[in-house]
């Protein structure tokens, strides 16, 4: 599991407690268990009750915990790329990685995170007839950087698009996803989960055969 302060809670949690949250995510990550930092990052520069600079700072002390505990970063970013793009400029990276977590970005954003060392997560919008940046985004990275997720329970792919997402859905990200790269579902299926078992240290078992 990952653990972390998605920027979406922070204006449900006193702004004077940060440091505190901080603390104790610090402690949880201490007890073990965990394979990531995060969910964490930033949600738009006016998101309200939770200013640029507070999602900054918060974000900021997710890099530090992931660097103290040797964890990855399961990085968030929506409507927010430039504010990450300078924080990255300047934030030591974490050795284990950063994962940027269901990518929609395009693909000059996807080349400066790939220039940083970040892996990708696509999600249900890669199924999706009209989501063209994602996609252009997915053929340019390497394939040792890709992972897949169903971002469960939102963004649904086809075809349960509009309903809540679920784990069993992944199959049909794969499918999207190796639609778009020329290549079998298959083969990208084991690609993925042997990226994954890498970027998380082998914290899951091999799936049964």
């Amino acid at each position: 599991m990952g653990l972390g302060i998605h920027p979406q809670l922070l204006p449900e949690l006193p702004p004077e407690h940060d440091a505190e949250h901080l603390e104790r995510l610090d402690a949880l990550l201490t007890r073990g268990g965990a394979v990531a930092v995060g969910e964490c990052g930033l949600d738009g520069p006016s998101f309200p009750g939770a200013p640029l600079e507070r999602q900054l700072a918060v974000l900021r002390g997710h890099m530090a915990l992931a660097r103290k505990h040797g964890l990855p970063v399961l990085m968030h970013c929506h409507r927010a790329h430039p504010a990450l793009i300078a924080f990255l400029k300047e934030e030591p990276f974490p050795e284990a990685g950063v994962l940027m977590h269901s990518y929609s970005g395009g693909v000059e954003l996807a080349r400066f995170y790939l220039q940083k060392g970040c892996h990708f997560s696509f999600a249900g919008p890669v199924t999706w007839a009209e989501a063209r940046k994602p996609l252009d985004a997915l053929r340019v990275i390497p394939p040792e950087r890709l992972v897949a997720e169903t971002d469960s329970p939102d963004q649904a792919p086809t075809p349960h698009r509009g309903t809540r997402s679920e784990p069993g859905y992944l199959p049909h990200i794969i499918e999207g996803m190796a639609r778009a790269l020329g290549e079998p579902a298959e083969v990208l299926a084991e690609r993925t989960t042997l990226n994954a078992r890498k970027l998380f240290r082998e914290a899951f078992p091999p799936a049964s055969r």
